[in-house]
C-alpha cells in the first residue's frame, strides 16, 4: 500500500510543470507590490477577490495549455495561421511593451531588495540579476532549466512564513475572505482592477502555451490532435491537474501576502505601499526582522522565476510571428532570433531603471496595456479553442467553454472599469 501511495505521489509531482511554473510566475515582484498595497490599504476587506478570481484564471490558463498541446503551436503561431495579420501584430506589440515594463519593475525590485541587505548600488544588483536570468535561460539545457524553475516555486512559501509570523485577526480575515465587500469609489475600483490585471496577464497565456509545446518537443511527442484518443485524454487530464494546482498555489500565495500585510501594515496605519521592496522594508518595524527577511527572500526568488517567463513569452511571441526557429529546447545557435529577443527584452527592462521613470507610473501603464490586450485576446482564444479547424476533435469541453467566456466577460468588465475610473 505504501509503495502504491509513493508511486501515486511521484506521478502527481511529475504531472506538475508548465501550469505550476506559470502560476508561480504570476506572483512576480510587481504582483507582490500590488497585493501588498491592497492588504495595506484595505486590510482584510478585499480578501474575497482571490477565491473569486481563481476559477477565471484557471479556466483561461487551461484553455491556453490545451491550445498549445493540441495544436503543437504557441498562441502567436495559431493567431498567424488563423486570423488577420494586423490582429497578430497588434497583440504582439502590446505584449512586448507590457512585458518590458514588467521586466524593468521586477528586476528593479530585486535589485532594491538586495541593496537593503548588502551594501552597494541597487542598479548593479539589478543588472546582475538581468544577466543571470538571461544566461540561465540561454545556456542551461531545457530539461535542467525546467527543473530549476520548478524548484524556484518553493521560494513563494516564504510568504506563508510571513503570514505565520503575523498576528492575523482570523475572524476578520475569514469574513473578508467569504463575504464580498466592495464600494464603487475610485480607490476601490482601481484596487479591483489592479488585482485582476495583475492576476490574469497576457504574458501568462503565451508562456503556458509555449511551454506545453516545449514539453512535447523535449519528449519527442506529436501534437495531441495527431495522436490517439487514449493519449489525448491522459495528456489533457495531466494539463488540467498541473494548471489547477499551479493557479491554486498562485492564489494561495497572493492571499497570504494580502492577509500578512493587512495584519501588519494596515493594522499599524501604514496604508500606502509603492513597491514590493517598500513593502518588505515597511514590515521590519511592525513585524520584525524575520518577516522582513522572508518577504525579501520571496521577492528575489519569485523574481528569478518571473523574469525568464516574461522574457521567454516575448521571445515566443516575436519568433512565432516572424517565423523564426524558437524554443528553449533548441541551442543558442539553432534559434538566434529567439534568444536575441530574450537578451534584448531583459536589457531593455534593466535600462528602464536608468531612465528615472517612476516605477509605479510604469506599472500603471503596464496595467493599461494588459487591461486593453487581455479581453480581445481572450475572445480570440475562445474562438480558437472552440474551432474544429484549429483543434480537430479536441475542442474545449462545454464546462471549460462556459468558464472561459465568463472569464472573458469579467476581464472585459474590469477593463471598462479601469477606463472609467
Amino acid at each position: 500500500m505504501s509503495g502504491r501511495r509513493s508511486s501515486e505521489k511521484r506521478s502527481f509531482l511529475k504531472a506538475l510543470g508548465p501550469g505550476l511554473v506559470t502560476g508561480a510566475a504570476d506572483d512576480d515582484p510587481s504582483g507582490i507590490g500590488t497585493y501588498s498595497q491592497v492588504g495595506a490599504q484595505f486590510g482584510y476587506k478585499l480578501a474575497w477577490t482571490m477565491p473569486f478570481a481563481y476559477p477565471f484564471l484557471a479556466a483561461t490558463q487551461l484553455i491556453c495549455g490545451e491550445v498549445g498541446a493540441v495544436t503543437g503551436r504557441g498562441i502567436s503561431e495559431n493567431l498567424k495561421r488563423n486570423y488577420s495579420p494586423w490582429i497578430l501584430r497588434g497583440a504582439v506589440t502590446l505584449l512586448l511593451i507590457a512585458n518590458i515594463i514588467n521586466l524593468g519593475s521586477d528586476l528593479g525590485a530585486m535589485g532594491a531588495v538586495v541593496a537593503m541587505l548588502v551594501p552597494g548600488p541597487a542598479i548593479l544588483f539589478t543588472l546582475g540579476f538581468g544577466l543571470l536570468c538571461a544566461a540561465l535561460e540561454i545556456w542551461v539545457s531545457y530539461a535542467r532549466y525546467a527543473r530549476l524553475l520548478k524548484w524556484a516555486t518553493l521560494s513563494l512559501f516564504a510568504y506563508v512564513g510571513v503570514l505565520l509570523a503575523a498576528d492575523v485577526d482570523w475572524p476578520a480575515a475569514t469574513s473578508g475572505l467569504l463575504i464580498p465587500s466592495f464600494g464603487f469609489g475610485r480607490e476601490e475600483a482601481m484596487a479591483l482592477v489592479a488585482v485582476f490585471g495583475t492576476t490574469i496577464s497576457p504574458y501568462l497565456f503565451f508562456w503556458q502555451a509555449g511551454q506545453e509545446v516545449e514539453e512535447q518537443h523535449e519528449n519527442h511527442e506529436r501534437p495531441l490532435r495527431s495522436g490517439g484518443p487514449k493519449r489525448s485524454r491522459q495528456s489533457i487530464k495531466q494539463i488540467r491537474t498541473d494548471t489547477l494546482v499551479g493557479m491554486a498555489f498562485s492564489h494561495g500565495v497572493a492571499l497570504a501576502i494580502m492577509l500578512a500585510t493587512a495584519a501588519t501594515l494596515h493594522a499599524h496605519g501604514v496604508t500606502n505601499i509603492e513597491s514590493a521592496s517598500q513593502a518588505a522594508e515597511a514590515l521590519r518595524p511592525v513585524a520584525g526582522n524575520l518577516a522582513f527577511a522572508l518577504f525579501a527572500i520571496g521577492i528575489v526568488g519569485t523574481g528569478l522565476l518571473a523574469v525568464p517567463v516574461l522574457a521567454g513569452s516575448a521571445a515566443y511571441a516575436v519568433s512565432e510571428t516572424l517565423g523564426w526557429a524558437e524554443g528553449l529546447t533548441k541551442k543558442p545557435g539553432e534559434a538566434k532570433g529567439f534568444y536575441s529577443v530574450i537578451v534584448i527584452a531583459t536589457i531593455a527592462g534593466v535600462g528602464l531603471n536608468l531612465t528615472g521613470i517612476d516605477p509605479m507610473k510604469a506599472l500603471y501603464w503596464s496595467a493599461v496595456v494588459n487591461g486593453l490586450l487581455a479581453p480581445p485576446l481572450m475572445v480570440i482564444l475562445m474562438l480558437m479553442a472552440s474551432n474544429p479547424k484549429v483543434m480537430g476533435t479536441l475542442t474545449i469541453s462545454p464546462i471549460l467553454k462556459a468558464f472561459g467566456w465568463a472569464s472573458t466577460a469579467v476581464m472585459s468588465g474590469v477593463a471598462l472599469l479601469f477606463l472609467l475610473s
